[in-house]
């Protein structure tokens, strides 16, 4: 069991396998996803780039810094050691504090963990060799929590997600079995929680994250329901651990993921297979970076690398800078094209068939080719046509009213310019 696949999740073939290991390069191990990482795929799904290089396991980081475009996003060394420091806090003494949260705050009813005797606290090893063992022997420690229906801590198990056809690997910080059959997955985050609320964009960011180890706990779910008889429900109400107010003492809130879990599982079925997007390519791609003897020093030329990454489309928006390690790649590519991605998901909506800013500015023309049929997708009748031209000649109007010389009254002095007027920069916008 321990070297078997995970429940409810099918390895990809020899000949898959065989061709991400190729894209990767020779004896370059593959890189796990973490479900940071899978929620902001999710939230992208139209980007092949993307899905390709996360399945085989590339490292987007190291493939950014070889194409002179390294990531700007991460997190501090400092916060690190902060969330460990905390989360190592919160699971002191067997997880008691832990499992009185999750008893005080989702399940009041049940009746609480003991310290000793049939009603203590199960921790089971999770130790195997590699991801695939580990997510079989936690599939098996879940079946087992379930069937002997009392407290079960599952410190960091893994799990794993069907991702365009190829498994990801992730690892929750905590996972609850109760004595009903029902799991509870729990997020431990290292930013406080002052008077009972926490910053809405960290609380929403946890939540897509808690939502892809739900989703990836439901295949498990009906496997053990499978083997135990027992109603096994994965609860949609995951228990968010935070520091309380200024102070690292642990406090909790329950966080309703419904929606979080609908949008992922959506989007991820979304996402194109990997075997299709790599078969669409060339001959001979591979992301390899042909390391130096040190293992640190890429020695393929950026040249050879931005072929390879330009022979897979990419999706960018600006949002894609806050979640991507080639994000910067990406968007200097986009500007490069004149592509309308680069404005925004927004505007790129909103422009319709029109695919760049120079088919945009042509469109707004009245009598240019770009608007008036030809060979362009758009015709003098498509509505984001019509509005360009409407909006160009609002502003033609305003700008012609607006070069209408106004002479001031005899012995009148003209209005002192202010920075808050248009057209006049801040006394330092010239030194910034």
């Amino acid at each position: 069991m321990a070297t078997g696949p995970p429940a409810g999740q099918a390895l990809p073939s020899s000949s898959l396998r065989q061709r991400l290991s190729e894209l990767r390069g020779p004896g370059v191990r593959p890189r796990s996803l973490d479900a940071r990482a899978l929620a902001a795929l999710a939230a992208n799904p139209g980007c092949r780039r993307r899905a390709l290089l996360d399945g085989a396991g590339v490292d987007k980081g190291a493939l950014a810094g070889a194409l002179g475009s390294p990531a700007g996003y991460g997190q501090s060394q400092f916060a690190l050691v902060r969330g460990n420091a905390f989360e190592a806090r919160v699971k002191a003494d067997g997880g008691a504090e832990l499992l009185r949260l999750v008893r005080e705050r989702l399940d009041p009813g049940s009746p609480p963990p003991e310290p000793e005797g049939p009603g203590a606290v199960a921790a089971p090893d999770l130790s195997a060799a590699g991801p695939e063992g580990r997510a079989a022997r936690t599939a098996l420690a879940l079946r087992e929590a379930t069937a002997a229906g009392g407290w079960t801590l599952l410190d960091h198990p893994m799990l794993a997600v069907d991702v365009a056809g190829s498994p990801a690997y992730v690892e929750p910080d905590a996972v609850v079995v109760h004595p009903d059959g029902s799991w509870t997955v729990v997020e431990i985050k290292s930013f406080p929680m002052i008077d009972g609320s926490a910053d809405a964009a960290k609380v929403g960011a946890a939540a897509r994250q808690a939502a892809v180890y739900v989703l990836a706990l439901e295949p498990v779910a009906a496997h053990a329901a499978a083997h135990t008889g027992r109603t096994v429900r994965v609860r949609d109400r995951v228990l968010l651990v935070c520091p309380k107010d200024f102070s690292n003492l642990p406090t909790a809130a329950a966080v309703d993921v419904r929606k979080q879990l609908s949008t992922t599982r959506r989007q991820l079925g979304r996402l194109t297979r990997v075997e299709e997007i790599a078969a669409a390519l060339p001959e001979g791609t591979t992301f390899d970076l042909r390391m130096a003897d040190d293992g640190k020093t890429p020695t393929r030329p950026a040249q050879e690398l931005a072929a390879a990454v330009g022979a897979v489309g990419a999706a960018y928006a600006p949002e894609c800078l806050a979640a991507c390690e080639l994000a910067f790649h990406c968007r200097k590519q986009a500007r490069r094209e004149g592509a309308v991605e680069a404005l925004g998901r927004g505007v790129r909506g909103e422009l319709g068939g029109l695919h760049t800013i120079e088919e945009v500015l042509a469109a707004a023309r009245p009598g240019d080719r770009a608007g008036d049929g030809g060979d362009d997708p758009t015709g003098p009748d498509d509505p984001a046509v019509l509005a360009l031209r409407r909006a160009a000649a609002l502003r033609a109007e305003a700008l012609a009213a607006a070069a209408v010389p106004q002479t001031p009254p005899e012995g009148a002095h003209p209005p002192r310019a202010t920075t808050e007027e248009p057209g006049v920069p801040h006394p330092r916008a010239e030194e910034a």
